[in-house]
């Protein structure tokens, strides 16, 4: 199979089962030729789009239909209310509002600092049911029985809890209720009067009555965790989390598919191997092409503009490393900063708290990401029209002010909101909304949501020229739809409130954070990508566009349904399992593609030898496309497997697949693409990449160090103890204080201070090459090296784009 300008060729002889080098026909040899057109590709994609949101729109209306209902009122035996529907409701409000999910977890969902409240009210509820029933049946304390004694407390406790049912009204055995209470009273103790070995300073929420509503909330996660589905005989959350005393052991369907997972992995594999024996995807190559150096290229009003945003994004990732390091520390020293805090006389713990710190250092990581590619996405469109709208410079400048705004507000009212500064319905308007990666008001989400769809009429604006002249499936349009998909699949997290129950807004937060991550981020990688390769006249635009759509179909077939394996384990139906499973298997083959994309277009580059202007560049791109690769893909496939997320979920196993993917893929991306317009507008003879290749291999070393030595050894010894403890037990203090996982943490830390390194160097340059930054030039009405070459070859094509 051949690859070219013309059409996708696969060239195959039916009589000697190889493949043709001859020029592509529709009959030859007894063999035949399937011609895969941009027409049919784009087809495809479009037809895949629509069947992922039917399938998850379907998905939504299911969640809405069979999610646990909060009940209107729980009661013990002799029907006095123990909490009502408000309360349960004021709960969530609590934790979100006071930023509980940084601190820990719900239904694994969060941090990994704390507890996770759900298994923490779980395990409550066991220890103090025994402790009830063993003295109500043999007068004595649990510890002083008998194996035989303890087991029959043990079945009946198992039996209560797991036989309960939920309806309009929730009626608790003695035992239930005696142990309801005393879960409230340990919660007001923590989260009321404070935990400083646990990290959490005196009045962390504000009031015994508030942290008595949150232990109402956690209690009822815990209920539905533990209470069989109405003719099921697994509970609301699929048995998780582990927890044998309460009955919670590993569904069937666990092992079963997981088993699945691995069979459709090899045969991905394998038909993965086949593809990319068959279809060679347009490779750039640099025979007869002139690439053009940074110098030859005018550059725009708007341009200067646009490059405004990588110094803002490199501030933004410096802080957000710096913070990172600080809440790496809080796991060694929760009271304080290597004694630095205590020598200033400072509370760090009350001034910045854990929740607080990874509240900002998520939103940064996301922030300064974004950032870079909207000032990327401002940056391409003159570079390959050679033209600018009027006042587009002014329009960026907007752009830019309005993005200052909601960074600082939003992060200024997570502060705000978590210490209690903003009362009423302010707290989740401007204030924390308390939820992992979407911590900021609705306020400032709505003017992130504004932003984008600036940037998408500004990017439109630019690339006018282009879309008047291609079809809807062309280079300039892809770069829209992956684009305007990031601002699309964000509007989800406008779906839900403080009221809406924490299983429909699990559900809705996944499709911002995941569908992110797996369909529209990944969509936008490689079509940026693409646009660069062009830009440097390594590969042609028709070629770009194939490779745009025949990616993008992949990724968008996987990742979009893939974020399903979210939804095993939060209080949704037990067929998400098997449709997670799937689909989680094959967001796996994508990342195979994008990293032999990657590696193709680093030889491409090798190839154009030692004037090749753009080497430092291309390095943090492979750098991205492995990261994706061993990140999101190997880390990724290996939590996601049913069986070993029932006991990873919520496990520094996660905090290593993170950092791979979110840092290594999208991060290394995003610092390549600002060195790329670095070298545009950079005065050629002040050119020195110096200090950019240290922070690529302070950060690449840091990223390696950090995940293998510190993320995933910790990882495997927290699944280890889950499955012999109990999930609980693993994320407990007890776990976190052992000398070996102690010596971990500070094993990580040479690894902390290489990324942070890293940052500061990246942004130390930054800011230095803004001091010699070329003159703005009045381009000239011909355009650019690029432009006329983009254009150039439309006419040489002899029609205006015409479907190849």
């Amino acid at each position: 199979m051949r690859y070219d300008d013309d059409a996708i060729h696969l060239d195959y002889d039916a009589n000697t089962g190889t493949e043709s080098n001859t020029a592509p026909r529709r009959e030859h040899n007894g063999g035949s030729v399937m011609e895969v057109r941009r027409r049919t590709l784009a087809r495809a994609l479009l037809v895949v789009f629509v069947f992922n949101l039917v399938f998850m729109g379907a998905g939504a209306y299911f969640a809405y239909q069979q999610s646990p209902e909060r009940p209107d009122r729980v009661v013990g035996p002799d029907g006095a209310t123990l909490a009502t529907n408000a309360e349960i409701t004021e709960g969530k409000a609590v934790f979100q509002r006071n930023g509980l999910m940084n601190q820990g977890s719900i239904l694994g969902n969060g941090a990994y600092f704390g507890a996770d409240y759900t298994a923490d009210a779980q395990d409550r509820l066991v220890t103090n049911m025994r402790s009830y029933v063993a003295r109500e049946r043999y007068g004595s304390a649990y510890a002083g029985l008998g194996p035989a004694e303890r087991a029959a407390v043990n079945s009946t406790v198992e039996r209560q809890l797991s036989n309960g049912e939920l309806g309009d009204t929730v009626r608790l055995t003695a035992a239930e209720a005696y142990a309801y209470e005393r879960v409230r009273e340990a919660y007001v103790e923590r989260y009321h009067g404070g935990a400083r070995d646990h990290g959490i300073p005196a009045g962390f929420v504000d009031s015994p009555e508030e942290a008595r509503r949150f232990a109402d909330f956690a209690l009822w996660t815990a209920l539905f965790a533990t209470v069989d589905r109405p003719n099921a005989d697994t509970s609301w959350t699929n048995e998780f989390p582990y927890n044998p005393g309460a009955g919670n052991t590993p569904p069937v369907s666990a092992l079963t598919w997981s088993v699945v997972a691995m069979v459709l992995l090899v045969a991905g594999g394998g038909a993965g191997i086949w593809l990319y024996s068959a279809v060679e995807l347009p490779e750039p190559t640099t025979d007869g092409v002139d690439v053009p150096d940074p110098s030859e290229i005018d550059l725009f009003p708007s341009q200067f503009a646009a490059v405004r945003f990588v110094p803002v994004a490199a501030v933004l990732f410096l802080v957000q490393t710096l913070l990172g390091g600080l809440i790496a520390h809080y796991y060694i020293e929760r009271e304080g900063f290597y004694g630095v805090a205590e020598a200033l006389g400072v509370d760090a713990m009350g001034l910045m708290p854990f929740a607080t710190t990874k509240a900002w250092h998520i939103d940064l990581a996301v922030l300064w990401i974004a950032t870079l590619w909207l000032g990327i996405g401002l940056f391409l469109p003159p570079l390959l029209t050679g033209q600018e709208p009027d006042d587009q410079k002014r329009y960026v400048h907007v752009l830019l002010g309005a993005l200052f705004v909601v960074v600082v507000g939003g992060l200024g009212g997570v502060w705000l909101g978590a210490q209690g500064y903003l009362d009423g319905a302010l707290w989740w308007i401007l204030g924390n909304e308390g939820l992992e990666y979407l911590e900021v008001g609705r306020l400032w989400q709505v003017g992130l949501l504004v932003g984008f769809v600036l940037w998408t009429g500004l990017v439109a604006r630019g690339f006018k020229p282009l879309l008047d002249r291609e079809e809807p499936y062309g280079l300039a349009h892809l770069i829209l739809y992956a684009g305007g998909s990031i601002g699309l699949l964000f509007s989800a997290s406008m779906l839900y409130t403080p009221k809406t129950s924490m299983v429909v807004t699990e559900f809705w937060r996944w499709w911002v954070v995941h569908m992110w991550v797996e369909g529209a981020f990944e969509f936008f990688v490689v079509a940026i990508v693409a646009v660069s390769l062009v830009s440097m006249n390594l590969l042609t635009r028709r070629s770009a566009e194939k490779a745009v759509m025949f990616e993008a179909l992949f990724v968008m077939g996987a990742g979009v349904i893939g974020v399903s394996h979210h939804y095993w384990w939060i209080g949704l139906p037990d067929y998400w399992v098997p449709i997670g499973s799937v689909f989680s298997t094959l967001e796996f083959i994508p990342l195979v593609f994008i990293l032999y994309e990657a590696l193709g277009q680093y030889r491409a580059m090798s190839a154009a030898g030692e004037t090749f202007p753009y080497r430092l560049p291309f390095a943090f791109i492979v750098a991205s496309g492995v990261w994706n690769f061993v990140g999101a893909g190997v880390l990724g496939f290996f939590i996601n497997l049913p069986l070993v997320n029932y006991f990873e979920h919520g496990t520094f196993l996660t905090v290593g697949h993170a950092h791979g993917a979110m840092f290594g893929a999208f991060g290394f991306l995003a610092l390549g693409l600002a060195t790329y317009v670095l070298r545009f507008t950079t005065k050629p003879d002040e050119w020195d990449p110096t200090n950019l290749k240290r922070a690529f291999w302070l950060l690449n070393v840091g990223l390696a160090w950090m995940v293998f030595v510190g993320d995933v050894p910790v990882g495997f010894l927290q699944l280890e103890t889950v499955f012999t403890q109990g999930y609980d037990a693993g994320r407990s203090l007890a776990f976190y204080s052992r000398p070996l996982v102690q010596r971990l943490f500070w094993a990580r830390l040479p690894g902390d201070v290489l990324v942070i390194l890293g940052a500061a160097v990246f942004s130390y340059d930054v800011v230095k090459k803004r001091f010699v930054r070329r003159e703005e030039t009045t381009a000239t009405s011909g355009g650019t090296v690029v432009s006329r070459r983009l254009f150039g070859d439309e006419e040489d094509a002899g029609t205006e784009l015409g479907d190849d």
